[in-house]
């Protein structure tokens, strides 16, 4: 067996154990959602080890998604850090075999504190699991390491239940990339959500006259490859036509000698070339659309760009 057969082996060996996870996930979930949904405080993560690396990298993702999120290792913790508790916190407790002793001795003094618990063990039946106020079960049979010593499979399964709590935290907040850009200004989708309109629109307006044919029309939109048209009455804009309109327009008339009056919209929605990417991002989201005419300031009528959702998100 070659060495990329086994590592198609561990993967797949992997995968069954997951899909194992999946169908034992149970209503326990759902309430562990509502619980960190609903936290006035902090999400914090406490754990140790293998198990503890998972903790920081869930603590981060919580934390760039709009759910406030620290990671504590749980041997700091006993010695000064439990300080930065608080009594409105809900605290996730990580491990895996559900009776490592530095998690156990932590249990009494975060629960004097008054935070709520919730365990993430592969044992349900465990001291941690029993003694927490939740418990998600990220239980696996088998580990991919053949001696069944090195964490494997088990942090696999840890790491996707977080994942899995953190894109349904992400839904019920209705997070979106501009709420992103927020939490996230250093990376790349952050630094240029940051950024101006201008910046990333195309001064190339597509544009036709109020008696262009339909065929003409489809042509420079095809062109222009942005999905729409501005329409014009000599150097007025006076609507816009979207490939909404056009294919309405296809089952609307039997004879396609329409022109761009008969199927345009009369208002359309603008934004100025100095607003923030998050702003255009925000009129999109709120009016199910995605292009907006670009002014160069506030009261202006001139269109000297447009700006489409595909000039602000590469979704290659």
């Amino acid at each position: 067996m070659t060495y990329a057969e086994r590592a198609k082996q561990i993967f797949q060996e992997e995968i069954v154990e997951l899909q194992r996870l999946q169908e034992s996930i149970d209503h326990s979930f759902d309430e562990v959602v509502e619980v960190l949904y609903a936290c006035k405080g902090k999400v914090v993560i406490m754990g140790i080890g293998k198990t503890g690396i998972i903790g920081h990298k869930m603590a981060a993702s919580f934390a760039s998604t709009g759910t406030s999120s620290i990671f504590v290792n749980v041997a700091e913790a006993m010695h000064g850090d439990l300080g930065m508790l608080n009594a409105e916190d809900v605290v996730i407790l990580v491990s895996n075999s559900g009776s490592t002793n530095e998690i156990l001795n932590a249990i009494d003094p975060v629960h004097r504190i008054g935070c709520t618990i919730v365990a993430l063990t592969g044992n349900l039946q465990s001291p941690l699991a029993q003694r927490s106020d939740y418990a998600l079960s990220v239980h696996v049979d088998k580990e991919a390491c053949p001696l069944g010593l090195a964490p494997t499979t088990s942090t696999t399964a840890t790491l996707l239940m977080g994942d899995a709590l953190l894109v349904c935290l992400m839904e019920k907040r209705k997070f979106q990339a501009e709420d992103f850009s927020v939490y996230h200004p250093g990376g790349a989708l952050g630094r240029k959500l940051l950024g101006r309109v201008k910046n990333f629109m195309t001064p190339d307006v597509p544009r036709v006259q109020v008696d262009t044919a339909f065929r003409d029309l489809v042509c420079e939109m095809s062109d222009k490859h942005l999905g729409m048209t501005m329409v014009y009455e000599g150097d007025k804009c006076v609507g816009i036509i979207t490939d909404g309109d056009v294919r309405r327009a296809i089952q609307r008339y039997e004879d396609v000698k329409i022109t761009a009056q008969q199927i345009m919209t009369p208002s359309y929605k603008v934004i100025t070339q100095d607003a923030l990417l998050t702003d255009a991002l925000a009129v999109m989201d709120t009016y199910n659309i995605t292009t907006l005419a670009v002014t160069a300031n506030e009261g202006s009528t001139e269109i000297i760009g447009i700006i489409s959702i595909h000039h602000i998100i590469d979704f290659k």
